[in-house]
């Protein structure tokens, strides 16, 4: 519990930090308009690979070798765009938490000088997606847990790899070994934080349920709209706060001091060294 109080105070500091920085939650919108872009344009083209054969005068569409491969590309290019915006809000809210000011342009400038390691990372992480996509749709029921469990150790222990290569600039190799050790550091606050979060986003979620369930069957369109506004703008303001935090978590775990706008005591907390036990 109090490792969950600590992340929600924490969650408070990067609220603090958005409202100061108006500007890093319009990273999130043109994230989301340029992944579904991307998502539109890698859809054409694997619809373009299909084989329509007919058959006893009906049509079927059957996938080539070729359909893999473009969906393959569109994933690893989907997975690159989500990076890449990604390091940009995670180099606006560096450049908060650092002393600085940061614009859009600045944000923008700081991840493209990375954009070499980025999308090193990003083709590492997305091949790893694959895999473990390939091995769920092989595996059974047991096999499927399996499998999960590995991705969601995946996720937990690359958390940090973003913040590791828009300030140190590190390869995706070097890049995954820095974010492991950092979360052998942070590896309760980096848990409780996730997890934080995704229980702070079904909060936020649940007056847009009420709405369906209680506005919609009388107001159809009114109902509807206002649900999709409201999921809207408050998943854009997690995924900024999200950012902000990881990168403040970062910033203590490698350098030991608590950044601007961050309490050291709630760092402290979140950053005790562990005990060993022989």
């Amino acid at each position: 519990m109090r490792r969950l109080a600590n992340s929600w105070a924490l969650a408070k500091s990067s609220w603090a930090v958005l409202k100061a920085d108006k500007e890093l939650a319009v990273i999130p919108v043109i994230s989301f308009v340029c992944t579904i872009v991307v998502m539109a344009a890698a859809g054409g083209a694997v619809w373009l690979t299909l084989d329509p054969t007919s058959q006893a005068g009906e049509t079927e569409i059957t996938p080539t070798p070729f359909t893999y491969v473009v969906g393959a590309v569109g994933y690893l290019l989907i997975t690159f765009v989500v990076t890449y915006f990604a390091a940009v809000l995670v180099s606006g809210a560096y450049q908060r938490l650092t002393g600085g000011d940061p614009t859009l342009a600045s944000a923008f400038s700081q991840a493209s000088s990375r954009i070499g390691p980025l999308f090193l990372w990003s083709m590492l992480t997305g091949t790893v997606g694959l895999i473990l996509q390939a091995l769920r749709d092989r595996a059974g029921f047991l096999g499927q847990i399996v499998v999960r469990l590995v991705g969601m150790a995946w996720e937990i222990v690359t958390w940090l790899a973003v913040p590791v290569v828009v300030v140190e600039g590190t390869g995706p190799v070097d890049s995954l070994k820095r974010s492991a050790s950092l979360f052998k550091q942070t590896w309760g606050e980096n848990l409780v934080a996730q997890g934080g979060f995704g229980i702070l986003g079904l909060l936020v979620v649940l007056p847009a349920l009420l709405v369906i369930f209680v506005v919609v069957p009388a107001i159809p369109i009114a109902g509807i709209a206002i649900a999709a506004i409201w999921i809207a703008v408050t998943s854009v303001v997690l995924s900024a706060l999200n950012g902000i935090y990881r990168t403040a978590l970062y910033l203590f775990a490698s350098r030991g001091q608590a950044p601007a706008a961050f309490s050291s005591e709630e760092l402290q907390a979140a950053f005790q060294p562990k005990t060993r036990r022989f």
